[in-house]
């Protein structure tokens, strides 16, 4: 069934609500996180104290962690300057590319990877494709051009559905 392909496996408010010994739990070793609308918003360009917490509670926690965007190669630079994780701009999102690097420098097999993220068509779509377990974030912001109004339209029905099963 088509739907199912952009069905996340998890749904939550934010970042902060994930229980990430939840996660350990279901096998869960490697986190691949966007970078804008969930980790921060497409404006900010370092991370927050609030983001530094929860890359710090991954680390403590024992996961390994890669950053993927569809963002221009200077914002996720920046970004990742002081964080120094493997991290790929430019990187095509819903395409498997990405998310493949990714795992290999992980080194984890497909099961034990989650992506994290705030679209459905590129984040948790890609990461299905890619047989990774996926969670869907609500967006920091909303961006308010054509494209991403008409996303977050089609979006909308999936994201309710999603919050349900997850409740469950």
């Amino acid at each position: 069934m088509l739907f199912k392909a952009f069905m996340p496996d998890m749904a939550e408010d934010n970042i902060h609500s994930l229980d990430l010994k939840e996660l350990w739990q279901k096998g869960i070793r490697g986190i691949i996180l966007d970078i804008d609308n969930t980790l921060e918003s497409h404006r900010v360009l370092k991370p927050s104290s609030e983001t530094l917490a929860f890359l710090k509670n991954l680390k403590d926690t024992g996961f390994k962690v890669c950053l993927i965007s569809n963002g221009k190669e200077d914002r996720v630079r920046l970004f990742n300057e002081d964080l120094g994780y493997f991290a790929m701009a430019k990187a095509g999102k819903p395409k498997k590319k990405g998310y493949r690097l990714a795992q290999k420098e992980m080194g984890l097999s497909n099961n034990q990877v989650a992506m994290i993220g705030d679209q459905i068509f590129t984040d948790v779509f890609g990461a299905k494709r890619c047989g990774f377990f996926s969670i869907l974030v609500e967006p920091i912001e909303s961006i308010e051009n054509g494209f991403f109004y008409i996303k977050r339209f089609f979006e909308k029905n999936i994201r309710n559905k999603a919050k349900e099963k997850t409740k469950k």
